[in-house]
């Protein structure tokens, strides 16, 4: 296959680094108060004629480093600001004092950047004919492995030439907003799904409306519930409720900042090690209303679970729980489109194999069927998807990656049935894209991984993670690409 690998490598930047609170320890020390309590008051007994120099030199080591850092230490504070009791008040500039010792810096891209997906951008305007503007999502990873979301941006030229945009110094986490709105008609399933159907969390719901705010949740779990249930199932039931309300939630970013300055980090107890993995598509619906979702791995530290984002705009995005036994593992990919009426998804909810499923609700995924197995050399420990099917004259053309020997991460690709995409009608016998000699060292070596391609004037555009250290971009030819897959040669 003519595959060409253009000369971009996106690699890690550990300048790019945002602030988080730092929260002290609780525990009670020796002279009886909390770590957190006896730092605050060494603070407190700072002068107030000191302080303003002491900021004016925190300002100026790490201000040219945030774009709005003055604002982060505000927010710092308020983080911390629950743990203090006594009801005194400070000055601004002593809470942005105590915001920065209750602070740190955190590079988003300090261990690794890979595993992209690349979707056309809402905004089309002012490219030339043949042209197209596209955001890029990418796998940016941390210090203690935890991996968020971040973007970038460019442009495909009618040529077939790519521009990626230049990248801001500065990253943004956003804001989280405070009252998001659930529907019962989701929420109370899920709480099925988690083994919590009980008095509890039925009296709990049955005091909200059809669509209810998480203020009003929080007023329902506060009402007392029947005496006879045991403290014990009361409060498990409760925090369960409560886990599952806060991990959906809703970010939005400044309207001036860069897409390259975004940042989805993880907010809720499911994701509280790690975004994994986004796998962005640009979906049409059948009422001609686009939107953007993506599939991606929530990791708790502990435990995996399949999520779903959906944003119009990229500045802000809905993050939610996937239900049903079909939402399990990693690698869900969503189709473009509707297939016969039904949202379809890819996933490999057995860790091993490629599984197709159908929903009449995005939320719900249930009952799934084997599309392949692993069975060549390069793909025996696992078979997954590479992100969304790419939609063509002659069928649904799926990006695979294949696991083999010395655990070496290959793309495949495999061709489905238009109507019926749970008929595979093709396939390549090898891979399509294999680690080159320069893409074989990193932090996970041997590994060239995607979350999803598109289509740009006959040529599929194929970003890709290399050993989790960089991105490059291939591009492959369309035509050739199916002649390879239709009429395979068997090596």
């Amino acid at each position: 296959m003519p595959v060409t690998r253009t000369p971009h490598r996106l690699l890690s930047d550990p300048k790019r680094v945002i602030t988080k609170p730092f929260l002290l320890g609780t525990d009670v020390l020796a002279n009886g108060k909390s770590r957190f309590k006896s730092v605050l008051d060494r603070i407190l007994t700072i002068p107030e004629a000191q302080i303003p120099g002491m900021l004016e030199e925190i300002l100026r080591h790490f201000s040219p480093r945030h774009r709005d850092f003055e604002a982060s230490l505000d927010v710092c504070f308020e983080a911390v600001s629950q743990y203090i009791h006594d009801g005194a008040t400070f000055s601004r500039q002593r809470c942005r004092l105590i915001g920065a010792y209750c602070s740190h810096e955190y590079s988003i891209e300090g261990a690794a950047l890979c595993n992209p997906s690349i979707v056309l951008a809402p905004d089309q305007s002012g490219v030339s004919d043949g042209s197209a503007r596209f955001i890029m999502s990418l796998r940016a990873i941390g210090e203690g492995h935890i991996s968020s979301i971040e973007f970038r941006s460019g442009v495909i030229e009618a040529s077939g030439d790519i521009t990626l945009d230049s990248v801001s110094p500065f990253v943004l986490t956003g804001r989280r907003l405070l009252n998001p709105t659930f529907y019962k008609e989701v929420f109370e399933p899920k709480l099925v799904e988690l083994g919590f159907d009980n008095a509890v969390s039925r009296g709990v719901l049955e005091r909200l409306a059809d669509q209810f705010t998480m203020e009003e949740l929080t007023s329902s779990m506060a009402v007392s519930s029947d005496p006879d249930v045991p403290a014990p199932l009361k409060r498990e039931t409760i925090e369960v409720i409560h886990w599952l309300a806060t991990s959906n939630y809703d970010v939005a970013f400044p309207s001036d900042s860069a897409i390259c300055e975004r940042v989805v980090f993880p907010d809720s107890p499911t994701e509280s090690r790690g975004m994994e993995d986004a796998r962005f598509v640009r979906f049409g619906d059948d009422d001609g209303s686009e939107h953007y979702y993506a599939t991606y791995t929530a990791y708790d530290g502990h435990d995996i679970l399949p999520q779903l984002i959906e944003t119009n705009d990229f500045l802000q995005f809905k993050i939610r729980t996937l239900n049903g036994t079909g939402a399990q593992n990693k690698g869900m990919a969503l189709f473009p489109r509707r297939v016969g009426g039904k949202f379809a998804m890819l996933s490999r909810h057995d860790g091993e194999s490629l599984y197709y499923m159908t929903s009449d609700n995005m939320s719900f995924w249930h009952d799934a069927e084997v599309l392949r197995m692993p069975r060549r050399h390069w793909e025996v420990i696992q078979i997954g998807n590479c992100g969304s099917p790419i939609e063509t004259d002659e069928g649904w053309l799926v990006l695979t990656h294949g696991v083999g020997p010395m655990r070496t991460y290959a793309i495949g690709a495999m061709l489905l049935d238009l109507e019926d995409p749970s008929r595979v009608i093709g396939e390549l016998p090898g891979p399509l894209l294999a680690p080159e000699t320069d893409e074989r060292e990193g932090y996970v070596p041997n590994v060239v991984y995607t979350c999803g391609g598109l289509l740009h004037n006959g040529q599929v555009v194929l970003p890709y993670g290399f050993s989790d250290v960089g991105i490059r971009i291939a591009t492959i030819p369309l035509d050739e690409l199916l002649v390879q897959i239709q009429n395979p040669v068997e090596s």
